[in-house]
């Protein structure tokens, strides 16, 4: 029997408040991230992602207590992501209840973190967000990324300097369990998943890909998965109700796809 895809929304959370905007810019108020998180599970997600976008002190503390106020009131899957820098960092968030901490900018400037991380709290809680463009986007023209994507950073306005399809193959080396694959070109946009992107990170990894960034319709999940996607994320086509979860799974159950309804 096939394995499920699993359909994720996410809440970028800010000041205990989740927020969306275009390409990480403009962001506006969407809702209570509990009382989202507690929505959603009733709808029939399979998975929560909460994403600090602040991540700084006092934001850390705000989303521990938002972790745990939703792992009190929901019990699906949460991962957690935002300004984890070191060990104490994961630990702080699985105590606080969440079951995976994704991890960013830190494991850029320090990719060994991603495996120390690996090795002490298991592959299956690290996942490795990668926030990728196309090379050329923004104005932008960066060496030493033959596939023509490349890893950003600060919400995909700065080039890390990395190519973006070997970058996952690192991180599945060095022992994540998943990878989160950001479109930044797609973020907000509402004009379907980059399917080329997600090919070509499905045939640099055999871990499970999590497809992000750029979904407007239901019609647009099924081609992610068709790319190699295990996972299909989004978020404020959620938060304001333009298309349901169920719409989606059902939208993907037609195009002959397995989904838990």
């Amino acid at each position: 029997m096939a394995v499920a895809v699993r359909v994720i929304p996410c809440l970028d959370v800010d000041n205990g408040r989740v927020v969306k905007g275009v390409n990480f810019d403009n962001l506006r108020d969407a809702g209570d991230p509990v009382e989202l998180a507690k929505r959603y599970g009733e709808e029939g997600a399979d998975e929560l992602t909460f994403l600090d976008v602040t991540a700084s002190k006092q934001g850390r503390g705000t989303m521990l207590d938002v972790v745990r106020r939703t792992a009190d009131e929901v019990f699906i899957p949460l991962t957690v992501g935002g300004g984890v820098r070191s060990a104490d960092d994961v630990r702080e968030l699985l105590r606080a209840g969440a079951d995976k901490v994704s991890v960013n900018t830190s494991a850029i400037a320090r990719p060994e973190l991603l495996g120390e991380l690996s090795r002490q709290f298991g592959a299956q809680c690290i996942v490795l967000s990668v926030d990728a463009r196309r090379v050329g986007a923004q104005g932008t023209d960066t060496p030493n990324t033959p596939s023509g994507f490349e890893v950003t950073t600060h919400g995909g306005t700065r080039s890390a300097g990395i190519d973006a399809i070997e970058w996952a193959r690192t991180g599945e080396r060095l022992g994540v369990g998943e990878i989160l694959l950001n479109s930044m070109d797609g973020d907000g946009t509402k004009n379907g998943f980059d399917i080329e992107l997600i090919e070509r990170v499905r045939e640099a990894v055999s871990i499970p890909v999590i497809a992000s960034g750029g979904a407007g319709a239901a019609a647009h999940f099924p081609p992610a998965v068709d790319a190699g996607a295990d996972a299909v994320l989004a978020a404020s086509i959620f938060h304001y109700g333009e298309v349901s979860i169920r719409e989606v799974k059902e939208e993907l159950a037609r195009a002959g796809h397995e989904v838990r309804l």
